[in-house]
C-alpha cells in the first residue's frame, strides 16, 4: 500500500519559474545596458581621437571645423545611436610660432546614450557618455 507523502510538491516548479523569470529578464537588461555604456565609450573615445588627429594634421585656419567633420563622420559610420553629440575641438595649440615643442590639439566628444527602449524599472531617459583625446602639433611644420 502506498502511503500519500506529507507535502504535496505539485506545482513548486511552476512557482520557482514565475519567481525566477523576471530576474533573469532584468539581469539580461541589465547586460545589454552595461554593453550599450561599453560600446558607447569605445565609440566616443576612438571620435575623439580621430577628432584630435584630424584637427592637428589640418594645415589651414579651419582645422577645428575638419575635427568636428572627423568625430561625426566616425560616429555615424560607427552606428552609435547618441540622442545627442557635443563635440568640442581645442586648437589653440596651433597658434604657437615654429619650434615650439610639446604643443597638443584638444578634442572632447559627449554623447547622450537612450535607455528609455529597455524598459528597466527606475532607469530612463538617456545618460551621458565622454571622452578626451590629445595630438601632438608638428614643431617643425609651417603654420
Amino acid at each position: 500500500m502506498v502511503t500519500p507523502s506529507l507535502r504535496d510538491e505539485r506545482g513548486s516548479a511552476t512557482i520557482e519559474m514565475v519567481l525566477l523569470v523576471p530576474v533573469f529578464m532584468l539581469l539580461i537588461l541589465l547586460l545589454i545596458m552595461g554593453g550599450r555604456f561599453a560600446l558607447a565609450q569605445q565609440s566616443i573615445q576612438s571620435a575623439a581621437s580621430e577628432a584630435a588627429r584630424a584637427a592637428s594634421h589640418e594645415r589651414g585656419a579651419d582645422s577645428e571645423e575638419r575635427g568636428l567633420e572627423a568625430a561625426e563622420s566616425f560616429l555615424a559610420d560607427e552606428g552609435v545611436s547618441c540622442s545627442t553629440v557635443d563635440v568640442s575641438v581645442d586648437t589653440s595649440g596651433k597658434s604657437t610660432d615654429p619650434g615650439v615643442p610639446d604643443q597638443f590639439v584638444d578634442a572632447t566628444v559627449s554623447c547622450d546614450v537612450p535607455l528609455g527602449d529597455l524598459a528597466l524599472p527606475g532607469v530612463g531617459g538617456s545618460r551621458s557618455v565622454s571622452a578626451s583625446a590629445s595630438s601632438p602639433v608638428d614643431t617643425y611644420r609651417e603654420r
